[in-house]
């Protein structure tokens, strides 16, 4: 073979060609995204929600319309009247953990939980709107005569959901696999054994993830309930605010033995379930518990000097926290001004800061836009914070990767964002426009489908479009 070899002369020097990165090679040798490629690529994924289904609520009980099919009726003419949006829309929705059920709750009453499948699969990728749902498929569909503010499936136990009230005092616990419009069991909270006796209804609820027994609901008066279902249907454990201010979103994390409350006030607090304490000492109701720290939120957001520069730091009502289910060290935090953020619950620091402009820059009215807690929800992977827009219709996907080079981090430097790839996939967040105003987010936990609850109590599900094959070969 030498023969067929030209030598080359020693006076010519060559020179390796340089070639960008092959950022593939590592997907390909290990078989998995490394975090790094995954954030690269976000942009695209971001990229590629879109609306592609719109069911309103005209679903039937018994044959009549039902109560919130009526309400939204009745308050349609009436639709730029802060009173007639609080009397309807869907007020909470979440997936069960395999993403099957989707279970959703209305101001007007309605609790349903839906075939996940047979709502997508009734999808239309090309004209979203004027879709209709086959509500025979619904596993459950009835009315509480009641608002209801909060839906939980039971995480130890996937047969069942429960729902309650700000104004009601009770958590109404359902078994899916009865078709029955009565509960299977009711908890109660206990009287607060005063003359002047003040109603205090519950706005949160949170399952234990290891123990079916455990349940968890904070009330409008800066209580959180505890039950152990073994033992009665009243609390048996209660975690105080020393306040009255109202506790909209509470968080179970650190094997649930902590307890996140965030509140009206602006202040997020946090209790141990463990106490340093014995066991039986938390099975007395006479024993009020504290937290072990409260922090303000705005005293933080003070601390970010870009952030601070630019505005006045007030404190603001906490509409939601959530635990970032990819890095749970994470807590996303939504204001009732719009802004959304991350405090990092190990250093208690916000490390994350999005502040959509305010309304009143393009002349619009706030009033007019704002109408009740709206509930985001995290994407099961990559870190993405999907949350219903404060005064447009849509919601936005913010990018909280848990590193500077995400947009949204408070020590972001778009100028050190280098390399060929990173300036081709410039990393930013995106606004979704959306047909109807949201008031509450979840995600699907396998595809990350987003099905959005809205003001006009309908579902928007919002993901990747379909192109055919034919499209394709025929462009």
């Amino acid at each position: 073979m030498d023969r067929y070899l030209v030598p080359v002369s020693p006076s010519v020097q060559t020179k390796p060609i340089k070639r960008p990165r092959w950022k593939r090679i590592l997907a390909e040798l290990n078989g998995k995204f490394e975090p790094k490629y995954r954030h690269d690529i976000l942009g695209l994924l971001m990229q590629s929600y879109y609306e592609v289904g719109l069911f309103a609520h005209t679903y039937h009980i018994g044959g009549v319309q039902c109560p919130t099919h009526v309400s939204w009726f009745l308050d349609g003419a009436y639709m730029d009247d802060q009173a007639a949006y609080r009397k309807q829309g869907i007020s909470a929705l979440e997936f069960d953990s395999k993403g099957i059920y989707l279970a959703s709750v209305t101001k007007a009453g309605c609790l349903t939980v839906h075939d996940f499948e047979t709502l997508y699969s009734q999808v239309n990728f090309e004209c979203p709107s004027g879709l209709k749902e086959d509500e025979t498929k619904h596993l459950l569909h009835i009315s509480t005569s009641q608002q209801l503010d909060v839906v939980r499936w039971n995480l130890a136990n996937q047969d069942e959901v429960a729902c309650t009230s700000m104004k009601s005092s009770e958590v109404h616990i359902f078994d899916i696999g009865y078709i029955s419009s009565d509960p299977v069991e009711v908890l109660r909270k206990r009287p607060t054994g005063t003359k002047f006796d003040v109603h205090r209804g519950l706005s949160d609820i949170a399952f234990s993830s290891n123990d079916n027994s455990r349940v968890l609901a904070s009330d409008t008066y800066g209580v959180i309930n505890v039950w152990d279902r073994r033992m009665s249907d009243l609390p048996c454990l209660e975690l105080t605010t020393h306040s009255s201010s109202k506790l909209n979103s509470i968080q179970l994390v650190e094997d649930n033995q902590v307890v996140f409350g965030a509140c009206e006030d602006g202040v997020i607090h946090m209790w141990d379930l463990r106490g340093g304490k014995p066991a039986t000492a938390f099975r007395s109701h006479k024993e009020a518990h504290s937290p072990v720290t409260s922090v303000k939120l705005s005293s933080f957001l003070e601390k970010v000097g870009s952030l601070k520069a630019q505005s006045h730091i007030v404190s603001k009502e906490i509409c939601s926290i959530d635990i970032d289910p990819s890095c749970p060290y994470q807590l996303a935090f939504h204001l009732d001004d719009g802004w959304s953020g991350v405090l990092d619950i190990h250093n208690f620091q916000v490390t994350h800061v999005h502040c959509p402009p305010p309304p009143w820059l393009d002349g619009e009215n706030v009033f007019n836009n704002l109408s009740c807690l709206r509930k985001p929800s995290w994407i099961s992977t990559d870190s993405i914070y999907a949350v219903g827009s404060a005064y447009n219709d849509g919601i936005h996907l913010l990018d909280f990767y848990p590193d500077p080079s995400s947009p949204c981090h408070v020590d972001y430097n778009e100028d050190l964002q280098c390399g060929p790839w990173e300036n081709s996939q410039h990393k930013q967040n995106r606004f979704v426009p959306l047909s109807e105003g949201v008031t509450a987010c979840a995600t699907h936990p396998l595809n990350n489908t987003i099905v959005a609850g809205t003001k006009q109590s309908s579902l928007l599900v919002i993901s990747q479009k379909h192109w055919s094959a034919d499209a394709e070969i025929t462009t």
